[in-house]
């Protein structure tokens, strides 16, 4: 079948419910409501109490839905924390021409950044959480590619988009920028491929009532590769004995920490052009933290 999306704002509320009614009656009768959180590459429907809808967005997001309904059942026994539980896969059809799914709600908010900047446990938890997942059974696991937006793969992929975006800086900054990206793009990549999140960012993460981490969501850019990708949340969001505990609890070598760095400069100065001005400050923030931590 040929993919031709109806774009973003028609997958809306009434063709979830077609999709729900054509391939799994028995939730026919369950309200739909939209999930006005959930990020820009699916769109996410409220099925019920219990379930939620996740349809891709565009057709370069159709190799992430194939990917989590085949990798998430096999990684869940194996980490510690909950992810997201597929129960229903969802077929192309004349409906809507792309495969999508029906996962189990996990109850749970984003954490607040103030709280979470701090907060040891939670730091900790999610450490043990990335080496968990870096221990899971990685056999034919997918490769980065543009289904990861290349998480796991080389940060030198972005060496353009970084060496041209430098002139931003200062001059005192753009020295140590550069400096910091050689140092990221020298270093040997590592020799074992391992599971990687992708997209470890406070809007994918879950809190329970009490402030701690209760679940890690979104696996769209999960791969088998590197895990330097998987730490940028240590300057993008954690400080002081959080940070610490993060970094120490991860462990990894100098040399992935190194391409962490280059993560979070190539992240920080894509932000600085292309986010809506309300965010520039966030991304100068972070650059401010990878120039001073690594400096």
């Amino acid at each position: 079948m040929t993919v031709s999306f109806p774009g973003r704002h028609a997958i809306d509320e009434p063709l979830v419910r077609k999709l729900v009614r054509e391939q799994f009656p028995q939730w026919s009768t369950l309200p739909v409501s939209p999930v006005t959180d959930a990020g820009n590459d699916h769109r996410v429907f409220r099925l019920g109490e219990d379930l939620i809808v996740r349809v891709p967005a565009d057709v370069d997001y159709v190799p992430q839905v194939r990917k989590e309904q085949a990798w998430l059942p096999k990684l869940a026994p194996q980490v510690s924390l909950p992810i997201p539980r597929v129960v229903g896969r969802g077929r192309p059809s004349e409906i809507f021409p792309a495969p999508w799914s029906i996962y189990s709600w996990i109850e749970g908010r984003r954490p607040d950044p103030g709280r979470l900047s701090g907060d040891v446990a939670a730091a900790t938890d999610l450490a043990v959480f990335l080496v968990s997942l870096r221990r899971a059974d990685a056999t034919e696991g997918p490769a980065p590619g543009l289904h990861s937006a290349y998480r796991g793969a080389s940060v030198a992929r972005w060496d353009d988009q970084v060496r041209s975006r430098l002139p931003l800086l200062d001059e005192r900054e753009r020295d140590r920028a550069a400096a910091l990206w050689n140092d990221a793009t020298s270093t040997t990549d590592v020799a074992h491929p391992v599971w990687v999140h992708g997209d470890v960012a406070i809007s994918n993460l879950l809190v329970d009532d009490g402030g701690s981490l209760a679940a890690i969501i979104d696996f769209g850019c999960s791969a088998v590769g590197d895990p330097a990708c998987d730490t940028v949340i240590f300057w993008t969001q954690f400080r002081g004995p959080a940070r610490r505990a993060f970094r120490s609890t991860l462990d990894l070598d100098d040399a992935t920490w190194s391409r962490g760095a280059g993560w979070a400069l190539w992240k920080g100065l894509l932000m600085l052009t292309n986010t809506p001005p309300g965010q520039a400050a966030f991304a100068r923030r972070v650059l401010d933290e990878v120039l001073e931590l690594n400096g």
